[in-house]
C-alpha cells in the first residue's frame, strides 16, 4: 500500500503524493466518466501516479470518493488482497482497500469546490482535505496537516 503511506509522508513534507499500489481490479462496473461533463466531478479519477482509481460520485450535498480499482491489488508481504490493516480500529483491520470510501463529510463550499476530510489507510487517520474541478478533465485533490498541504492533479480515466 505505498499510495497510503506516501500519502502521509508527503503530508508532513507539505506534499501529498499518491504512489503506486493503492487501487487495483474493480467490482462497480463501466465507468460514465467521460459521460460525466467537464463540469461535474462525478465519474472514475487517475491519481497523477496513474496507480489508482476512484469513483467520484455526488452524495448527500457533496461528493463521496470511492476506491475502485489498484494497480496492485496484492500485498506483497502477504500474498493477499489490500486491506486496511493500519486502521486505527482494529476491527477495520479486514475491510478491503478496493471499496473503501477516502472522503469523509465532503461539502461543496464554493463552485466546483468541496471541503472535508480524505482517509489514509496508510496510517489509519483522517487529514483535512479540499477538491477543486479544475480545468476540463483535472481534479485537485488537496491534504493538508494544520497548516502545512499539498496536493496532486487527477485526471479523468475509466476502468481497464
Amino acid at each position: 500500500m505505498n499510495f497510503v503511506r506516501t500519502i502521509s509522508v508527503g503530508l508532513a513534507l507539505t506534499t501529498v503524493v499518491f504512489g503506486p499500489g493503492f487501487f487495483g481490479p474493480s467490482f462497480f462496473g463501466p465507468s460514465h466518466a467521460i459521460a460525466a461533463g467537464a463540469n461535474n466531478p462525478n465519474g472514475i479519477w487517475l491519481t497523477e501516479a496513474g496507480d489508482a482509481k476512484i469513483r467520484i460520485s455526488r452524495c448527500g450535498g457533496g461528493i463521496c470518493g470511492t476506491v475502485v480499482w489498484l494497480k496492485e491489488p496484492i500485498d506483497p508481504a502477504t500474498g493477499k488482497l489490500q486491506v486496511d490493516d493500519k486502521n486505527e480500529n482494529p476491527a477495520l483491520h479486514h475491510r478491503r482497500i478496493v471499496g473503501l470510501s477516502l472522503f469523509i463529510g465532503m461539502k461543496t463550499v464554493a463552485p466546483n469546490k468541496w471541503s472535508g476530510r480524505i482517509y489514509n489507510a496508510d496510517d489509519g487517520k483522517t487529514y483535512d482535505s479540499n477538491v477543486t474541478l479544475q480545468e476540463p478533465g483535472k481534479l485537485e485533490v488537496q491534504g493538508c496537516v494544520g497548516i502545512l498541504c499539498g496536493s496532486e492533479t487527477w485526471s479523468r480515466s475509466t476502468l481497464p
